[in-house]
């Protein structure tokens, strides 16, 4: 049963624009940080001491790459999508309002990620792909948006231990994951959350095969297929 105190799509008396202000100063000073999404809470960093911290805390294998945290213009910026995956990204954000995850080859010598360290990027990337989460949520966004202002990308995955679920209350972090954390940002029950422990959907925009069916996917599937005529298949 999911609880429902107040939920993270409305953060009623927080200011995002200065969490995400305060959570990217942690960051760009190597620590880690936990915030809320719409699909998950969620751990950051964008140094190679944090990102080992977190890969270290949730268990996670150096072979099971982490994402980045963007949004639309650094989606635009950095990865390579014709124009039908250009239309499908920016209808998914500003049509339908979904959030989910895009994997697709991207732009290695773009100026955003210049000041990336190599092992932080090594480890947010897949060969000639990287994964970016996109429209999860206030504060996702505003920390999309300024992270891209700054040109200081942010890296990370759910916050959990690794098979154990997305975590939807702070309270069911485990208390290792917690305990990494320089920073913890608090909106209460994700928007999304379920009983079935999903975080976002993942699409490979190369031919939009469905890398993870998450929350929302039907949402996302039935969009897609009556905008696009394209038929997003869970595997």
């Amino acid at each position: 049963m999911m609880n429902m105190q107040m939920m993270t799509d409305n953060p009623i008396g927080h200011d995002v624009a200065a969490e995400a202000a305060q959570v990217l100063n942690v960051l760009d000073d190597g620590g880690v940080a936990i915030i809320p999404l719409n699909v998950a809470y969620a751990i950051l960093g964008r140094t190679e001491g944090a990102i080992r911290r977190i890969f270290e805390v949730k268990q996670r294998s150096f072979e099971k790459p982490s994402g980045m945290f963007g949004g639309a213009a650094a989606s635009r910026d950095l990865h390579v999508l014709d124009d039908q995956g250009q239309a499908i990204r920016r209808a998914l954000i500003e049509d339908a309002d979904l959030p989910f995850s895009i994997v697709a080859n991207y732009r290695k010598d773009h100026p955003l990620l210049a000041g990336v360290d190599p092992f932080v990027l090594q480890t947010s990337t897949k060969g000639e792909t990287m994964d970016m989460l996109i429209n999860a949520g206030p504060l996702h966004n505003a920390l999309a948006a300024l992270s891209h202002e700054r040109k200081t990308p942010v890296f990370g995955s759910s916050a959990n231990q690794s098979l154990s679920g997305s975590k939807y209350w702070v309270c069911d972090i485990e208390p290792a994951v917690l305990k990494a954390a320089d920073i913890v940002i608090d909106h209460g029950t994700c928007r999304d959350a379920n009983d079935e422990g999903l975080s976002s959907t993942i699409i490979d925009f190369k031919n939009y095969s469905v890398v993870r069916a998450g929350c929302r996917f039907n949402e996302i599937q039935k969009f897609v297929d009556g905008r696009f005529g394209i038929s997003l298949q869970a595997g």
